[in-house]
C-alpha cells in the first residue's frame, strides 16, 4: 500500500540548484464555484509563485486550462458546451482574455510570458516534437516563462489531449522536467473522495512500483467547467514519473505551497519518479504519439522483449486490431490485454495479418516482398506498462 504517513522522502532542493519545473492549474482552482468567474486572487498568487521561482533560477512552464471556462463567463453562457464546434469558438474567446490576465499579473512582476498552443499533432510529427523542445529551451535561455494550453479552436477529437494533466505530463515528458505540479481542487491524493467519504485516507508518498498497483476511488469526472478529474491526475502521474519527473499533485488555491514543497515540506502527494531513459526518441515513442492498433502477443514473445531486449518478429503475434500503416505507433499486449510496451511497425496492419505467427524467413513468400526482418525493431520499441 502506498504511505501514508507525512513524512517527505524527497530532501529540500539547494535554492540555488537549477530545476525545471512544470506547474498544472485545473479550471477547478482557476475559477470560482458555480459561477465560472475567475478567482483572481488564486491567479495573483500563482503568478508571484512562478516569478519567485523564476526569480531563484529555475526555469518555468505553467500549463494553464480555464480558456473554455473563461469563454463562457463572458458569454454569459451557464454551463459548459457540448458541441465541439461551439466549445472551440468559445475557447477562441476565453483564451485571449485569459492570456491577458496572466500577462497584465506578470507584467506587473516584470516578468515575460510566452502563449504556447499545442495539439497531439505538433508531438506525433518528430520534426516538430524536436522544435517544441528547441522552442522551450530558447524560452528558458531568453528568462521567460511560457503558458501551455491545448489549441482548442483547431484540436480534432481524434487528436485531442482530452486534459490538461495528460498535456502537462507530455510537456514534462518533452523537456525532461525535474518536477510536475499538478494544482486541483484537493490537498493531497486519497483512498477516496473526502468531500463524500469522511473515511478517506490521505497519501503522502507513492513510490513507482505503488503507483502501478494504486487502488484509489479517484472518480472520474471533475467540476462543471473543468475537463478532468482524479483519475486523469494519475494518469499524468504515470505519463510524468515513467519519463523520471518527480509528480505533486496539490491544493490549487494555495500555490505557494510549491516553493514549501521543493524546500522539503510534506505537503500534497508526491510521485516518485523512475529512472529516466537517455533516449529522447524513445520517450517520442511512449508519450508523444496516438497509438493507431494493437499488437497481441504470445508469452514467447512477450519474454523476449521484456527480458531478453529483442526485437518483435512476426512468429510471436497472435492477434492484430485497428487499420496502421508501416512507420505507425501501435500498442504491444500479451493475450490478456494488459499493455506491455508500444513500437514503430515495419509493416501495415494488412501484412501483419497476413505474416502473425509466421517465421520471418516465410515474409518474402507470403508478401512477395520483405522490407524488414523484424515487426518492430529494438530501436523503436519501449518496453514498460504505458496504459497505466
Amino acid at each position: 500500500m502506498p504511505s501514508l504517513s507525512g513524512i517527505n522522502h524527497q530532501k529540500a532542493i539547494n535554492a540555488f540548484e537549477t530545476q525545471t519545473i512544470v506547474i498544472k492549474i485545473g479550471t477547478s482552482s482557476l475559477t470560482q464555484g458555480q459561477t465560472g468567474q475567475l478567482a483572481l486572487s488564486t491567479i495573483a498568487s500563482l503568478v508571484e509563485t512562478l516569478s519567485q521561482l523564476k526569480d531563484l533560477g529555475h526555469r518555468v512552464v505553467l500549463v494553464s486550462s480555464g480558456a473554455v471556462g473563461v469563454g463562457c463567463a463572458r458569454l454569459g453562457i451557464q454551463e459548459r458546451p457540448k458541441k465541439i464546434a461551439t466549445k472551440q469558438a468559445i475557447a477562441a474567446v476565453g483564451q485571449g482574455r485569459l492570456m491577458r490576465i496572466y500577462d497584465d499579473l506578470f507584467s506587473s512582476l516584470e516578468q515575460p510570458i510566452a502563449q504556447i498552443l499545442l495539439t497531439r499533432r505538433e508531438l506525433i510529427e518528430r520534426s516538430c516534437y524536436v522544435n517544441i523542445n528547441n522552442t522551450f529551451q530558447a524560452l528558458f535561455e531568453l528568462g521567460v516563462i511560457a503558458i501551455v494550453n491545448e489549441n482548442d479552436t483547431v484540436a480534432i477529437e481524434e487528436l485531442k489531449f482530452g486534459d490538461n494533466d495528460t498535456l502537462s505530463a507530455l510537456v514534462a515528458s518533452l523537456i525532461e522536467a525535474d518536477w510536475l505540479f499538478i494544482l486541483t481542487d484537493v490537498d493531497r491524493l486519497y483512498s477516496a473522495d473526502p468531500r463524500s467519504n469522511p473515511d478517506a485516507k490521505p497519501i503522502s508518498l507513492v513510490t513507482a512500483t505503488e503507483l502501478n498497483q494504486l487502488q484509489v476511488d479517484a472518480g472520474s469526472s471533475g467540476s462543471q467547467w473543468g475537463t478532468g478529474g482524479m483519475m486523469t491526475k494519475l494518469t499524468a502521474a504515470r505519463i510524468a514519473t515513467g519519463s523520471g519527473v518527480r509528480t505533486v499533485i496539490t491544493h490549487g488555491k494555495n500555490p505557494q505551497n510549491i516553493i514549501k514543497i521543493l524546500a522539503g515540506e510534506s505537503l500534497g502527494t508526491q510521485f516518485e519518479p523512475q529512472l529516466r531513459t537517455e533516449n529522447a526518441r524513445k520517450r517520442w515513442i511512449a508519450y508523444g504519439l496516438l497509438p493507431l492498433g494493437t499488437l497481441y502477443l504470445d508469452n514467447g514473445a512477450i519474454k523476449a522483449l521484456c527480458k531478453g531486449g529483442k526485437s518483435l518478429l512476426p512468429a510471436g503475434i497472435t492477434q492484430v486490431e485497428g487499420e496502421f500503416l508501416a512507420s505507425d505507433a501501435v500498442r504491444i499486449c500479451d493475450r490478456d490485454g494488459k499493455e506491455m510496451g508500444r513500437g514503430l511497425v515495419n509493416y501495415s496492419s494488412g501484412e501483419i495479418a497476413q505474416i502473425k505467427g509466421h517465421h520471418s524467413e516465410e515474409i518474402a513468400a507470403i508478401l512477395g516482398y520483405i522490407d524488414a526482418e523484424t515487426v518492430i525493431h529494438r530501436d523503436n520499441l519501449v518496453i514498460g506498462s504505458l496504459a497505466g
